[in-house]
């Protein structure tokens, strides 16, 4: 059921294959069985695992500290689904009176909020404000420097 507070964005965008590369791998036998041999010729797809809906996912890259409480970093990619419907504890990616934001949907008091994982973030009311859901965060990618 969608929220009536919510406006929702046009239909999804065309269907568009994301890229992904065929991995294999070789094992070299040498004395003793090796205990990668069980692994041979398995491949991960990240496109496969992560996106469950090709022409409704587009990444995104995350700036900022506002969703550090819920494990979401400045820097991070998020992988978000256009076909979900939002639900009080998904994070959402949306724009708000012009500005593109990540936040998790909450309810209080029968009241749509959008609200930060940062205690230094005020809560966000929806209630009369240009909010327009783009999508439901599936994943997030957190990459480490190395």
């Amino acid at each position: 059921m969608r929220d009536p507070e919510i406006h929702y964005p046009l239909p999804a965008p065309p269907l568009r294959p994301l890229p992904f590369p065929l991995t294999t791998i070789r094992a070299g036998i040498s004395g003793f069985p090796s205990p990668a041999e069980d692994y041979v010729g398995r491949t991960l797809d990240l496109n496969e695992r992560l996106v469950k809906r090709p022409s409704a996912t587009f990444f995104m890259s995350v700036k900022g500290d506002s969703m550090d409480g819920f494990g979401i970093q400045d820097g991070d990619t998020l992988v978000v689904d256009r076909s979900i419907d939002p639900r009080p504890g998904h994070i959402l990616v949306a724009l708000v009176d012009g500005e593109v934001i990540v936040k998790r949907y909450e309810k209080r008091h029968g009241r749509p909020l959008l609200c930060s994982g940062n205690p230094r973030y005020a809560p966000i009311p929806l209630t009369n404000l240009d909010c327009q859901v783009w999508g439901v965060v599936r994943s997030v990618i957190h990459e480490y420097p190395v």
